[in-house]
């Protein structure tokens, strides 16, 4: 009889380890199968959402909190983009932020930005407009740390450090992104020769040292220009010869993308990602910008405004994402590096309100000088375009709450 009660507890004891080990099985199920929704739903939210979400639809709407930096508290504002500094009269332009049609944009957060790049690197290359979105972001920064400048006084282009980040920021000039030269040496007046096929190792030499690039170009190639292709002249700009062919500035534009892509592409060692900026417009009113034109609105417009040059301005774009996708298909197998479009044209298109237009210089005593239509007041417009980098940048590395639906 012991031996039988003995028997029935072990087969009891089997019994309740089976049923303890089912417990345990279906619990992990669950786990799992919460897991994976929960993890698809985060899927959803951080990654694919980029293609659910379009940041770039959407429409300026008042933020009354901005600014978020003044022309006092950021020493980085260059003369000419300090229009407070100059005495613009009004001080609505400031206070508007872009939001998407699907979903909130997060406001520029310094902290998070700062804790994104510990160890990082990023270059911003371009044109005077990099330089304007670069100091935009400096000031945005400045609010919880401020970089140690390791450029020379004069020097074009610079290096940043925010030490207790270990994050490197740099600006290479490249308004042309491929090997430029002026006709006459130091001469900016005069028509540059652009080589359209080879690189502007200003920059392309360096491309292994960042992790980030912000790429970028315009208005530049509206300049007088004579363009080669294999060391021959093919075509010029608004040139004078009667023997060259004349070919339009969306030659040149896109000959000067698809060749900076590829000098990304064929960096070794490049392992990051590259955001290009989209072509970004002047808003010049009553004449081009030596015929006296000039940007006095002082709000943005409604997207069903529309500017008269606006074909132009689509075609460079569409020119820019034509090259980017390119380039996102020449990655080579094995090759870890992406490209990102930030796309703010449809964006800066309504807001003819943010640039300096007279705001830029002290008035002269019986002097009058350009408007400045083309670059952005800060604080301004673009400090939306960090906003946006902020949120690309999330979305790449997997970072903390995204963009949430509206």
């Amino acid at each position: 009889m012991a031996k039988s009660q003995s028997r029935r507890g072990i087969a009891n004891s089997v019994k309740l380890l089976a049923l303890a080990s089912f417990l345990t099985l279906l619990s992990l199920f669950l786990f799992s199968s919460s897991y994976r929704s929960s993890a698809a739903s985060t899927r959803r939210l951080h990654g694919s959402e980029e293609k659910r979400c379009d940041l770039f639809t959407g429409e300026w709407v008042r933020d009354p909190a901005a600014p978020y930096y003044s022309n006092t508290s950021c020493s980085s504002i260059q003369e000419h983009q300090n229009c407070m500094k100059f005495g613009r009269p009004d001080s609505e332009f400031m206070k508007w932020r872009w939001r998407p049609d699907d979903c909130e944009l997060p406001l520029f957060d310094p902290v998070v930005f700062l804790e994104m790049m510990k160890g990082k690197s990023m270059v911003f290359i371009g044109d005077s407009l990099a330089r304007n979105h670069l100091q935009s972001l400096i000031c945005l920064l400045s609010r919880v740390a401020l970089p140690v400048d390791f450029s020379e006084p004069t020097a074009e282009n610079r290096l940043y450090i925010y030490g207790d980040y270990k994050f490197n920021l740099s600006i290479i000039s490249s308004p042309y992104l491929v090997r430029a030269k002026t006709g006459v040496a130091g001469d900016f007046s005069k028509p540059f020769n652009l080589y359209l096929d080879e690189f502007d190792e200003k920059w392309t030499d360096r491309i292994d040292k960042f992790d980030f690039i912000v790429i970028s170009a315009g208005h530049w190639f509206s300049r007088p220009s004579y363009f080669y292709l294999n060391r021959t002249l093919v075509g010029c700009l608004y040139c004078s010869d009667t023997n060259v062919s004349h070919l339009s500035s969306s030659f040149s534009y896109r000959h000067a993308f698809a060749t900076a892509f590829r000098a990304i592409n064929s960096a070794e060692n490049f392992t990051g990602v590259t955001f290009l900026r989209t072509f970004a417009p002047s808003h010049f009113e009553g004449g081009q910008w030596d015929k006296g034109g000039d940007c006095p609105r002082t709000l943005p417009f409604r997207r069903n405004q529309t500017m008269a040059v606006e074909d132009y301005i689509n075609e460079m774009r569409s020119l820019q994402l034509e090259e980017l996708r390119a380039a996102e298909e020449a990655v080579a197998a094995g090759k870890r590096r992406r490209f990102q479009a930030m796309d703010v044209t449809a964006a800066m298109i309504l807001r003819p309100d943010g640039h300096p237009s007279k705001y830029g210089r002290s008035p002269g005593v019986n002097q009058t000088f350009p408007r400045d239509c083309v670059h952005w007041c800060l604080p301004g417009p673009i400090d939306a375009w960090n906003d946006l980098l902020q949120e690309l940048l999330k979305r790449e590395m997997g970072y903390g709450t995204q963009t949430a639906y509206v």
